[in-house]
């Protein structure tokens, strides 16, 4: 028997996962992402607060694959996908597939505000990370020499969105300037610079336990953290924030982290779209038209008795979902029933700042010192290279003790 050509697009973790446990007696796999390495998203707010470096947290897919040659890699954009005639069609040609697997990931929605699109940071890539980085430590200089018109606009520092990243952006930006700006700026006075977390709905981590809400925003006010839940962000210029419709506030700096949208693609009919432009699938992640087009992880939703919603967009959920069709696939070339997908709930997690974590596992909550400590270590068994683990572990355990990592670069070509 020939094998079966495999087309994959994307190469976070859905897609790395399921093309490494494709058997390679059967598939030929054709990887495709528009970038040329993997991206570990869990880590980019460290990156955007210069407590770890972009290349601790990317990864090469060429490496990643050195050794299977049944995987070969394009770096190109996908564009539309012609279901009648099996073929991805991308930015760099077109490609033939026997069975195609979507797993693109989202990006950050704004919700169609254009305002708050053009001005404000997002946190989708390790690119924005590095603009964010970029634009906090210009604000710094800038306050060096500002007027007092302008200062009031750099001292405020808003995140909006009070899931994980905007609590662990928020956590981080407060232990900066707690720590890091009176040694590396000593003749500024950082007591007027604020950090603002905004969050729509009443909580912070508001998809988690009640117990790690009310710590994660105890730990956030402890640190200095000015929180407004039940607030919506209506509009902003690049200097002024609208919220809640009349409140007004001064700031050069809004980072966007209040949702998200699947990516989207030509070939997929309306009536597959679901909530947050995600694409319907049935329980073994397959379009619901039935053709062999799958899709997993972020840019899928897959509605259960469990998960009427569908599941979180959790890394969790894409391995699980990718490793689950490997099996799947083999399955249907060899005339075998399929397993149907079911999420199993292994917790989430948030950290807020040093010593500082949320923890919810299915049968226990916890918060704190070993939160963090839990935290550490999983995300650090999760990050895909020895190499890459020892170097984020060497920066974690020096900035524990030192209480400064010497990583803030700004990165700007020398016109600019």
């Amino acid at each position: 028997m020939s094998k079966k050509k495999v087309v994959i697009v994307g190469g976070g973790f859905a897609g790395i996962n399921l093309a490494k446990n494709l058997d390679s007696n059967f598939f030929d796999i054709l990887l495709i992402d528009k970038l040329n390495h993997h991206q570990f998203q869990p880590l980019f707010y460290q990156v955007a607060t210069s407590q770890i470096e972009p290349s601790s947290i990317s990864f090469p897919l060429r490496y990643i694959f050195r050794k299977n040659r049944n995987v070969r890699i394009r770096m190109a954009k996908a564009v539309e996908v012609l279901r009648e005639e099996k073929i991805l069609r991308t930015n760099m040609g077109d490609y033939p597939y026997d069975f195609l697997v979507l797993a693109m990931g989202c990006t950050t929605h704004y919700f169609g505000n254009e305002g708050i699109k053009k001005h404000a940071l997002g946190l989708k890539s390790t690119y924005d990370a590095i603009s964010i980085r970029n634009h906090i430590l210009g604000i710094f200089e800038k306050l060096i020499t500002a007027e007092a018109d302008e200062k009031k606009a750099l001292l405020n520092i808003v995140v909006v969105g009070g899931g994980p990243t905007g609590v662990e952006l928020a956590g981080a930006f407060a232990e900066i300037k707690n720590t890091l700006l009176p040694i590396d700026y000593h003749r500024i006075d950082f007591s007027e610079l604020k950090i603002w977390l905004m969050e729509g709905s009443g909580n912070t981590l508001n998809n988690m336990s009640d117990k790690s809400k009310k710590y994660s925003r105890k730990f956030l006010e402890n640190l200095g953290v000015e929180i407004h839940t039940n607030t919506i962000v209506n509009d902003y210029d690049g200097e002024l924030l609208i919220y809640n419709k009349d409140q007004q506030l001064f700031t050069k700096t809004v980072v966007w982290a209040a949702g998200v949208t699947a990516f989207s693609l030509e070939g997929i009919k309306s009536d597959e779209i679901g909530r947050a432009n995600r694409i319907k699938v049935d329980r073994f992640n397959r379009i619901l038209h039935q053709d062999p087009v799958y899709v997993l992880g972020d840019q899928s939703i897959m509605e259960t008795p469990i998960f009427p919603n569908g599941h979180p967009q959790l890394a969790n959920v894409a391995n699980q979902q990718a490793q689950l069709l490997a099996k799947n696939l083999k399955r249907l070339l060899q005339g075998k029933e399929l397993v149907p997908y079911e999420y199993k709930d292994l917790g989430s997690m948030a950290t807020v700042g040093k010593n500082k974590a949320v923890v919810d596992l299915p049968f226990w909550s916890f918060q704190g010192l070993f939160a963090w400590l839990v935290w550490m270590f999983l995300h650090l068994m999760l990050i895909l290279s020895v190499r890459n683990k020892l170097i984020i572990f060497v920066n974690w355990t020096w900035a524990y003790f030192k209480k400064n990592t010497a990583l803030r670069i700004i990165l700007k070509g020398s016109e600019e």
